[in-house]
């Protein structure tokens, strides 16, 4: 049975390793699962990604948020409808959630403005699942020694970061919190578990 799992987070918050952990464990299951991420989906998205992400000055406000609808639709279209139209379970490191917190909260753009570009970027295609690792912004970005663009944007940005995750997982019932200030092992274990009772 197909499913959109994805794992949202701010820096540092080890979101990248366990998406890896998990799709390792699934692929153990028998079930068909395919990992990807955003930015860099996609060819025109490992394009984008470097646009995004590397240190400088960068895009504008407003550009870096097209650009990043412009990676979602690519990557919806080439890569996660197709799965899941195939049986497979998708894990997507980053999505439409990433959107709203660093552009909407993070950036203070209009969020009926990203909610509506998020939409017509995916078709209106929703996550069924979404993992929020939560990390205070504090301990992640010590954990990142050589920050890129985003990374580097200061406390206060990550700050605001940070509550956009938390408000949308206080409006969505598809968000699970996973703490995230523990041991990968047992990070991993929480996420397993959440992720076991929903598919079964």
């Amino acid at each position: 049975m197909s499913r959109l799992i994805t794992l949202e987070g701010g820096e540092g918050c080890g979101k990248s390793t366990q998406a890896q952990y998990l799709y390792d464990w699934l692929t153990q299951t028998q079930r068909p699962v395919a990992l990807t991420r955003e930015p860099g989906g996609t060819p025109l998205g490992k394009r984008l990604r470097s646009l995004l992400l590397e240190s400088g000055e960068g895009p504008t406000t407003m550009a870096e948020l097209m650009l990043y609808a412009a990676d979602r639709a690519e990557h919806v279209e080439r890569v996660i409808r197709p799965a899941l139209a195939g049986g497979t379970v998708v894990l997507c490191d980053r999505f439409i959630d990433s959107t709203v917190a660093y552009q909407g909260y993070g950036r203070g753009l209009d969020l009926d403005v990203i909610d509506q570009l998020n939409a017509l970027a995916t078709g209106g295609l929703v996550p069924d699942l979404t993992l929020w690792l939560d990390l205070d912004p504090v301990i992640g970005l010590a954990r990142r020694p050589e920050p890129d663009r985003l990374e580097a944007a200061g406390l206060a940005f990550h700050r605001r970061v940070y509550a956009g995750f938390a408000a949308q997982a206080e409006r969505h019932s598809r968000i699970r919190t996973i703490q995230a200030d523990q041991s990968i092992p047992d990070v991993a274990e929480q996420i397993r578990t959440t992720v076991a009772d929903f598919l079964n």
